[in-house]
């Protein structure tokens, strides 16, 4: 038996630590999407950059199936874009609008972002019958429907909020 695969970082800290304009926009993506560090800001500005790079390569030299997989893959994602051009336009807010977190609130499962994280995290949220417990984890727009409250906390819920 080797040894275990190394973990590799996920995400790019900022060039600049100290640019203001973005400590700013990221203090208001943190509030915005209940987010609990700037990590998971950096980790969705990867996760779009490599969109983007893949994008331009296609646009460089044009793939058919790359096109197809790339455009299938955002799609999927509940991203609606139709050309390799239409990719470069996806901003930030688009992939942080996709995350668990976020559509849990917009649903009105949870009363805020924070409370949806903490749902979540406590493993009430069910997606087709299954636990997930990763705010971050991207929904896709056919698992979008399937999102559930699991029943027996639904219950306590309203009989707390009933108890107010």
């Amino acid at each position: 038996m080797g040894h275990p695969k190394k973990q590799r970082s996920k995400y790019e800290t900022p060039k600049r630590p100290y640019d203001k304009s973005r400590i700013e926009r990221e203090r208001k993506l943190l509030q915005d999407y209940g987010l609990r560090r700037k990590k998971e800001i950096w980790r969705a500005e990867s996760i779009l950059r490599n969109f983007r790079r893949r994008a331009r390569d296609l646009q460089a030299k044009r793939d058919e199936k790359l096109e197809k997989e790339l455009l299938g893959k955002l799609n999927k994602l509940g991203i609606r874009v139709s050309s390799v051009d239409d990719v470069l336009g996806v901003g930030l807010e688009n992939i942080l609008s996709r995350r668990l977190q976020t559509i849990v609130y917009k649903r009105g499962i949870a009363n805020s972002a924070r409370h949806a994280r903490q749902l979540i995290t406590h493993g009430h949220v069910h997606i087709d019958d299954r636990k997930v417990v990763w705010p971050s984890y991207l929904v896709s727009s056919h698992d979008e429907t399937r999102i559930k409250l699991n029943p027996r906390i639904r219950t306590e819920m309203i009989k707390e909020n009933k108890g107010k």
